[in-house]
């Protein structure tokens, strides 16, 4: 179970420093007045911090490593 830990860690952990952030996109209405309707795309990016993508990336190997020590 803590290696399963670990390695979800070290995933989040690389993902957080390549991509930086999660884009996405939300359709919001901008007019709506009886027939006529409009609305628009817009991208909203959430960010992660390269520090997170670190932390997260040394506690799965640190896990990795306190469960192999264990067995």
């Amino acid at each position: 179970m803590i290696k399963l830990i670990g390695v979800a860690l070290i995933v989040l952990g690389v993902i957080a420093l390549v991509y930086q952030g999660i884009t996405y996109t939300s359709r919001e209405k901008i007019l709506d007045i009886g027939p006529l309707k409009a609305e628009v795309n817009r991208e909203r990016t959430i960010p992660l911090s390269p520090v997170f993508g670190v932390v997260a990336l040394a506690g799965g190997i640190a896990l990795l490593l306190f469960a192999g020590r264990r067995s």
